[in-house]
């Protein structure tokens, strides 16, 4: 089994914290789908430390999502190191996740993100100052390098292994390629061989078979799955499923992925006011209508939406619609 500190998970399967997605309202349903752990995406330590409000609400941790991780990011020790302070104090996370991974430029501009994996050094004083200054495990998140040529996973993993930190997740792209390419599992395979805390595989994970794969060639201790899970948290059930005894579980009716698509937006329309839980909602509703056929034109009608009942309304038309072409087409082969 997983375990970060004396944080005990129930199985090897988390879900990565990404940016505008992982609120409460879809980690809930990822923990539901029985996700071991669940990170909430990234708030910047400045904002935490302005006590900017839209950021502090983005520490709201729901006791059904434990254990549960916090990711901050930044680019100086002194400010990183204030906000894991505060949540710490101020927040009933379970772990605090430092963010050495996001690519995005706005990010890496401030020396944030992904700009720490070119100094070893850097991460080592940056995570042995938190780690003394907070009770919470400490974990990093990181990719495996800059570019081809600034590949320092092995290092950097060692770094915080020695500056007390309690686990380290890779990702096995470097910052040039964004989300493009191939995942380089053997050197998340490397970093596993190099340090003894837990280390969390991430990267082209996007079946189950692929999960016990990752386990099985890198030998990692969990396998965090991002992208995969957007629209589809049958994936983590089904992968959790596969690991446990070797059987893949069904997929999802196009109706049970709407039920749970309107599950998730009535969630957020619990923590964001329906207007901009409808707006937010766009993107994840394509992401659970994909894969069903002919819904280009209720994406776009959804994309126009600004209430709750026009995006049922129009998302239950269509699946009512979709199991009648779906019945029509079994009898005509029977």
């Amino acid at each position: 089994m997983l375990k970060i500190g004396d944080i005990e998970m129930k199985n090897k399967v988390v879900l990565a914290p990404m940016a505008g997605v992982c609120n409460p309202a879809f980690r809930l349903i990822a923990k539901e789908f029985g996700a071991g752990l669940v990170c909430a995406e990234m708030v910047s330590d400045k904002a935490i430390l302005h006590q900017n409000e839209k950021s502090l609400s983005m520490l709201y941790v729901d006791e059904r999502e434990k254990p549960l991780s916090l990711q901050i990011f930044g680019g100086e020790k002194e400010t990183l190191v204030e906000a894991a302070k505060f949540v710490d104090k101020n927040t009933n996370a379970d772990i605090i996740d430092i963010n050495m991974g996001c690519p995005v430029p706005k990010i890496t501009k401030c020396d944030a993100g992904a700009k720490w994996l070119l100094d070893p050094n850097k991460i080592y004083e940056m995570v042995a100052a938190t780690v003394d200054a907070v009770d919470k495990p400490v974990t990093v998140k990181m990719r495996i390098g800059w570019d081809a040529d600034h590949v320092y996973a092995v290092e950097n993993a060692r770094a915080v292994e020695r500056a007390g930190g309690s686990a380290v997740a890779v990702h096995g792209r470097t910052r040039v390629q964004m989300y493009e390419g191939k995942a380089d599992w053997n050197i998340i395979k490397e970093v596993k061989g190099a340090v003894n805390i837990p280390v969390i595989g991430n990267g082209d994970v996007t079946t189950p078979q692929e999960a016990r794969r990752m386990l099985d060639e890198a030998g990692v201790d969990g396998v965090m799955i991002g992208r995969a899970a957007l629209g589809n948290p049958w994936m983590l059930y089904q992968t959790i499923q596969y690991l446990e005894n070797g059987t893949l579980a069904d997929e999802p009716t196009p109706r049970e992925k709407i039920d749970v698509c309107m599950i998730h937006l009535d969630r957020l329309i619990k923590l964001k006011g329906e207007s901009v839980a409808v707006r937010e909602m766009r993107k994840h509703a394509a992401w659970y209508l994909k894969g069903m056929r002919g819904n280009g034109r209720v994406r776009e009608k959804i994309n126009s939406f600004e209430t709750r009942d026009n995006v049922a309304d129009t998302l239950y038309t269509f699946v009512d619609e979709l199991e009648v072409r779906m019945a029509e087409q079994q009898s005509s082969v029977v």
